[in-house]
């Protein structure tokens, strides 16, 4: 996993972390700043990833000459 696997899911746990927390002590700030730092994690996540897939570049194929 790359670091920015690793800095999505820590900031994932974190939120979901915040979101039991805050709802446990009926604090709704913590609970909505858990609510939200989940969600902008995950939606980080699907960004950085579709760019990668995006920007990826092809991979060369071998010319049918040298197959045959």
């Amino acid at each position: 996993m790359s670091l920015t696997d690793w800095a999505c899911l820590g900031v994932f746990i974190l939120g979901f972390l915040l979101f039991v927390v805050g709802a446990n002590i009926y604090n709704a700030i913590v609970g909505y700043t858990g609510l939200y730092l989940s969600i902008g994690a995950v939606i980080a996540y699907l960004a950085l990833y579709i760019y990668k897939e995006l920007t990826k570049q092809p991979s060369p194929s071998p010319s049918p000459a040298l197959t045959a």
